[in-house]
């Protein structure tokens, strides 16, 4: 198997330096400051996402899909830090960043109901408008710069076994 796994160039690649910083340590961290908020202040977590519409006192319901959106950005967050971390086969690395593209694009999708000036009004933005709109702007184009093979010296290039 590892015989055929060399010859379509899929195992062993080299990953860029920008690549490994963002997507196993950046991204995951900064993902754990999500959950956390998303948690631990939830008040503030909807104040910030939309002042005028956040609940108060906050209804056991929303508190109850608050604390599920911590659990799924704890999950993005333990998968792309653990399941890359755990691999070298560039397929792996393809599928799983291809999986959190859409779900950028599924977030950003998420805010269009504050308007289209959301998405580029940054002296606008506090810090929920950062981490939900530029950040993954920068995971986005990070996703898309890897699967474009951007950086690389030839995609998919196989590391010399020692």
């Amino acid at each position: 198997m590892a015989a055929t796994t060399q010859a379509t160039g899929t195992a062993g690649f080299t990953l860029p330096l920008p690549y490994r910083l963002f997507f196993l340590l950046v991204e995951p961290i900064a993902t754990l400051a999500g959950a956390y908020s998303a948690f631990f202040t939830q008040r503030s977590y909807l104040e910030l996402t939309h002042a005028a519409s956040a609940p108060s006192p906050i209804p056991l319901g929303t508190s109850i899909a608050m604390s599920q959106l911590a659990n799924l950005y704890f999950a993005f967050a333990l998968s792309e830090a653990l399941v890359l971390r755990s691999t070298s086969d560039l397929r792996v690395w393809n599928a799983v960043l291809f999986c959190l593209l859409v779900a950028d694009l599924g977030h950003l999708y998420t805010v269009s109901v504050l308007g289209p000036q959301i998405y580029w009004s940054v002296l606008e933005w506090n810090a929920i408008d950062w981490g939900n709109i530029g950040f993954v702007y920068l995971g986005a184009s990070m996703r898309i710069a890897f699967l474009a093979g951007i950086g690389f010296a030839g995609k998919g290039k196989l590391m010399k076994a020692a």
